[in-house]
């Protein structure tokens, strides 16, 4: 029997999975956190201990990679790394069809998690598909015709770097007011920390916050923001909801320009509750014009959307 290997490489995470040819559940998995101030060498070799647990001494006939970052499909050159050092113009590719001595497939991981939801998810029987990943950072992938669209360099979809806010605070790209700046994960803490830092310490109505992180603001993360929003904190609840107007915003904006049949919501900030979920799906259509009919549904293969992809991708 025939093995596909999977490979995701996350901004904060890295997994690997095994697949007999044809087969809809994973023989193999593994999952590890890549460590703090990790960089392109530390995730290569924790990856490779997760190849070698998989493998166990056989052979794939195939490798398909999912990548957080942008990536030269065409070469399998990974471009950067927005969130982990060292990858920079990285021959990702060549250097693992030289390891294995198998055929390798590259590409950014939301483009590759567009193509697991289309190919084995929510975006079955559909010609055209958005997907958007809202973790870390924020991803689109474009499906069109059944295939990935990358565009003329290898970077349509990249929704998280939508300008929705001109006056919005500065995102890692340099501009201002990104979807990404709005709504990932780092950036939601990040908003809510600078707003309690400036706070005066007498300020009432945080016994919620200060309950999950006490007077660390240090360990305020997207999924506290969210537990928080959820419990009732009046300032947690206006960060997600800021943050969800921006990707409606975004959101209505593609249905606009590219008409998609179905935009599908994955990562670990979709799991932000019910209310994130209903502004997103509102402000989306105030922002589309209202002859435009497209679906937003959230994600079936949920953070295994990239593993499958991966292997979608091999059979390109």
């Amino acid at each position: 029997m025939e093995l596909i290997l999977a490979l995701d490489f996350g901004g904060t995470k890295l997994a690997a999975a095994l697949v007999n040819v044809g087969s809809r559940e994973w023989l193999r998995y593994e999952r590890r956190l890549s460590p703090a101030n990790a960089n392109a060498g530390t995730d290569l070799d924790i990856m490779r201990s997760l190849i070698h647990s998989l493998l166990q001494g056989t052979k794939p006939s195939a490798i398909g990679i999912s990548f957080g970052g942008p990536v030269d499909a065409s070469t399998g050159t990974v471009r950067l790394s927005h969130h982990v050092a060292g990858w920079e113009n990285f021959a990702l590719k060549d250097l693992l069809q030289q390891e294995f001595g198998v055929p390798v497939c590259v590409d950014n991981d939301a483009n590759v998690a567009a193509l697991g939801e289309h190919r084995f998810g929510a975006g079955q029987g559909y010609d055209s598909l958005f997907y958007i990943t809202v973790s870390t950072g924020v991803g689109g992938g474009w499906i069109l015709n059944g295939k990935p669209w990358r565009g003329a360099g290898g970077m349509a979809g990249e929704i998280g770097h939508m300008v929705v806010d001109p006056s919005g605070p500065v995102c890692l790209c340099g501009k201002r007011g990104c979807v990404e700046r709005l709504v990932s994960g780092p950036y939601m803490a990040q908003n809510l920390r600078e707003i309690l830092e400036n706070e005066p310490p007498t300020s009432q109505g945080r016994e919620i916050l200060r309950g999950l992180v006490g007077d660390n603001l240090e360990l305020l993360t997207g999924q506290l923001v969210s537990e928080a929003a959820s419990a009732g904190d009046d300032l947690a609840r206006e960060v997600l909801h800021r943050g969800a107007w921006g990707l409606g915003v975004a959101i209505g904006n593609v249905a606009n320009l590219i008409n998609p049949q179905r935009f599908v919501m994955g990562g670990s900030v979709m799991k932000s509750g019910e209310d994130f979920w209903d502004l997103i799906q509102q402000i989306a259509r105030e922002t589309a014009l209202p002859e435009i009919d497209f679906e937003i549904v959230p994600a079936m293969l949920k953070d295994d959307a990239p593993l499958w992809g991966a292997i979608a991708l091999t059979e390109l």
